[in-house]
């Protein structure tokens, strides 16, 4: 959620059980208008919190002139300091992936992983240690949560001539009755299956080339079984609850243009999410 609005759009997450103390709030207000600042993003949003045993990680993001592509992403565990992540590679994210549990909440822990690997002509077998910061596997997790349930309203962001993703500043909000479907959102991230899709099928969606960029959160799999969505407030606000990703929670007030999601938990997937229903 937008740093400039955190005061307020943390309140619309608050039915989810996402609360931050008044310290918390303040030191949030100052630190992030100087991480904007320093490195002079155009637009810092406050991401969330991942919960660990001994310490909390506070997680920030700022982006340039393509809120997309051109985001970099901060920690901290004082809501004050804040400390660059490494960009989550793909080898990167491969190689955190095999570390399960809860976060330590130490950036420099380092976990121990076993590999066993097949050698020589014989397939004999060696044993191997590797070892894995736990800052890599939280800026791992992190592009994880973004890929998989970042979500944005329909028509929020645009897509330039140039393939610049920027904010639309035309986005009125979408009704009342549109913020109830599930079809009016969208994944927050390069597309996947819309490539997929032939130009026929498009036409017939009548999908705009400008607005339409991104993935629709209704075709996830399993469907109909990954998200969770609300009216509340007496059909004033639209919450969303990811089912694969417990303590994503995005928002949305129809008729206006404000938005936003934040993560809050464990920084743990539910695997057994297929089996559930």
């Amino acid at each position: 959620m937008d740093s400039d609005r955190l005061f307020l759009d943390v309140n619309y997450a608050g039915s989810s059980g996402v609360v931050l103390s008044t310290e918390q709030r303040a030191a949030l207000q100052t630190s992030l208008v100087i991480l904007k600042s320093q490195h002079k993003f155009s637009k810092v949003c406050f991401w969330g919190k991942i919960a660990g045993v001994r310490d909390d990680y506070f997680v920030a993001q700022g982006t340039q002139k393509d809120q997309m592509k051109q985001r970099k992403t901060f920690y901290s565990q004082d809501c004050m300091t804040w400390s660059i992540l490494p960009e989550a590679t793909e080898e990167l994210r491969k190689k955190t992936g095999v570390i399960k549990g809860r976060f330590i909440g130490d950036a420099s822990h380092e976990y121990e992983h076993t590999e066993v690997k097949k050698s020589g002509d014989d397939g004999a077998e060696e044993e191997s240690t590797v070892r894995v910061k736990e800052e890599d596997r939280l800026a791992s997790v992190i592009a994880d949560i973004d890929d998989d349930v970042a979500v944005v309203p329909r028509g929020a962001f645009k897509m330039t001539p140039d393939g610049d993703v920027v904010l639309n500043r035309n986005f009125q909000g979408l009704s009342s009755s549109e913020a109830a479907k599930l079809c009016s959102y969208y994944h927050f991230r390069p597309a996947y299956s819309l490539n997929e899709k032939s130009l026929i099928e498009r036409e017939k969606a009548e999908m705009d080339k400008a607005l339409d960029f991104m993935d629709n959160i209704e075709e996830d799999v399993p469907k109909g079984c990954c998200w969770s969505l609300q009216m509340e407030r007496g059909g004033a606000q639209a919450t969303l609850r990811s089912l694969l990703w417990p303590g994503l929670t995005a928002f949305h007030i129809p008729a206006t243009p404000q938005f936003g999601y934040i993560y809050v938990g464990l920084g743990e997937r539910n695997s057994d999410m297929p089996f559930m229903y």
